[in-house]
């Protein structure tokens, strides 16, 4: 094993690492972990005689697994002083001849002279909706130095996706608890998680919505400018009677597979089995919430950008839209009765239907709607 650069070990967020609970969250997050496992391992033919980088290694399980893959050799980096560890689980399971060890930063790892680049490379470099603290520009920094023309990425797609959300368990819960009222409680409460994101699990139940794409990431071709700050503004009928209480935010990524052998993604949807990450949740101020019918409009903007001062933290930002006040698709399927209206205006058109006087209605209608300005809402 390697020496680590002294510049590896002043880093806090690698310092970090070297907790062994953080490890065992980690492996014991079996839709993670098995995901990673199944994706390697169904795809031998991917692996055999192939030369590997593992970034981020950590206790090397997906070292062995690319070795017990097939793999030629297995470079497993890794700046903590796990790396230690990881040598251990190397020895363990005899592959010294197989796995590397290096304890240090990919950005100061070199290939032995012999090898001019490897053919995959594995790393399970995601964080909270995906991108806070990750190691992404780790990732990118390998694949653009160290990865072959034809070489594959595990995972090497990634998607954000949001909703709005209900929140009982922090909006009702406290309105009466074990016959004691505790609404003052309550009121603060609420006002302190809206300051900053809530890392929590949601039931599928709890979206008032199925969720829309927010970002979809060719791991391939990605640079990291371009993840530096992501900002969509979405439109969204309610699915569920409830209180729109605040933006569910989760993320998918998926692997390359053998021709006969079906993509694995890994999942974080609140529809899915609860990983590690959980989803990450914006609430809303309580003057903020909204109650919700069934194809009611619901509009927010959401960003997602780079922090200048900490390379590997985000800020979310959302502002809430007065989805009453903004142009809707068309047709539109929501409960606002100028699109009803329409709706039924076109379904006329569509008959042959549409009267002279029917025609004066729907103008003045129009008319009336492209006066409406769209207001936002900041939390």
């Amino acid at each position: 094993m390697k020496n680590i650069p002294e510049s590896a070990n002043n880093d806090e967020y690698f310092k970090s690492y070297e907790d062994l609970e953080v490890h065992e969250l980690m492996l014991l997050d079996v839709e993670r972990t098995t995901a990673y496992g199944n994706a390697i391992r169904q795809n031998e033919e991917l692996f055999k005689d192939k030369i590997v980088m593992d970034i981020g290694c950590g206790t090397g399980i997906l070292s062995v697994f690319c070795a017990q893959a097939g793999a030629k050799k297995v470079f497993a980096i890794e700046a903590s002083n796990v790396a230690g560890i990881c040598e251990e689980v190397v020895a363990e399971n005899n592959l010294e001849n197989i796995i590397d060890v290096f304890h240090g930063k990919v950005e100061d790892f070199q290939l032995p002279a012999d090898i001019n680049g490897v053919d995959i490379i594995v790393s399970e470099w995601m964080g909270f909706y995906l991108l806070h603290e990750s190691m992404l520009e780790s990732f990118l920094f390998a694949r653009d130095n160290f990865l072959n023309k034809d070489g594959l990425l595990f995972p090497d797609t990634a998607s954000i996706y949001t909703a709005p959300c209900q929140l009982p368990q922090m909006f009702e819960l406290w309105e009466e608890y074990l016959g004691v009222r505790m609404t003052s409680f309550r009121q603060r409460l609420r006002e302190q998680k809206s300051t900053k994101p809530e890392i929590v699990p949601l039931s599928a139940e709890q979206l008032l919505h199925s969720g829309e794409l927010m970002s979809w990431i060719d791991l391939k071709t990605v640079c990291q400018e371009d993840v530096d700050n992501i900002s969509e503004t979405f439109f969204m009928l309610s699915e569920s009677h409830g209180n729109f209480q605040g933006v569910c935010i989760w993320f998918e990524c998926t692997f390359p597979s053998s021709s006969d052998q079906t993509p694995i993604t890994l999942s974080t949807s609140p529809g899915q089995p609860a990983t590690h990450w959980k989803q990450t949740v914006i609430v809303l101020p309580e003057i903020s919430v909204l109650t919700v019918e069934p194809n009611e409009a619901i509009a927010y903007e959401l960003s997602i950008k780079r922090n200048k001062s900490t390379a590997r933290g985000y800020t979310l930002q959302l502002d809430q839209i007065d989805a009453d006040e903004i142009d809707h698709p068309i047709p539109c399927d929501c409960i606002m009765t100028k699109c009803i209206l329409f709706k039924a205006h076109l379904k006329k058109l569509e008959n042959g239907q549409l009267e002279d006087d029917d025609d004066e209605e729907l103008e003045e209608e129009q008319d009336e709607n492209s006066e409406n300005k769209e207001t936002t809402l900041r939390n």
